[in-house]
């Protein structure tokens, strides 16, 4: 597709602003613009943590908020979050902050306006952490959350 390609023949979809174009020209008015519904699928996002921290960073609650949004049309079955920790420090401190970090993240969800459902918490510590050749994970000071979608 070139730059010289005709507009006439352009049928355009944006997915992610929820837009499509009706027809085969150009719009030029609003009647040709149709709202296309959102998918209900499930959505799975992680969000990461300072060392030793269970505080839901500024970046961490932008990405809830958009999830949040996301899921505001569908129904939201169960919210599945896993608070995992890195390899550094004793396993049970570590089992600790990944259960703060569980915890601190579904209170965030709970305050974006997400609908009312079903919250599974688990907090893995440092299991997994470290792989077969011991060799410590990156990216493991983290929540993994996943929402369980359905349409209305």
């Amino acid at each position: 597709m070139g730059l010289g390609m005709r507009t006439s023949s352009i049928i355009a979809v944006v997915i992610g602003a929820g837009l499509a174009v009706a027809g085969c020209a150009t719009p030029t008015t609003r009647d040709q613009i149709v709202k296309v519904p959102a998918a209900c699928e499930n959505l799975t996002v992680q969000i990461y943590f300072e060392p030793d921290s269970s505080e839901v960073t500024t970046e961490g609650q932008a990405v809830l908020n958009q999830a949040a949004l996301q899921a505001k049309p569908c129904k939201v079955n169960r919210v599945l979050v896993l608070g995992l920790a890195d390899a550094v420090g004793a396993p049970a401190a570590s089992l600790e902050v990944s259960k703060k970090r569980a915890a601190s993240v579904t209170r965030a969800l709970n305050a974006t306006g997400l609908p009312a459902a079903e919250f599974d918490l688990a907090a893995a510590g440092q299991t997994g952490a470290v792989n077969a050749e011991g060799d410590a994970r990156l990216l493991r000071r983290r929540a993994d959350i996943t929402i369980e979608l359905s349409n209305p």
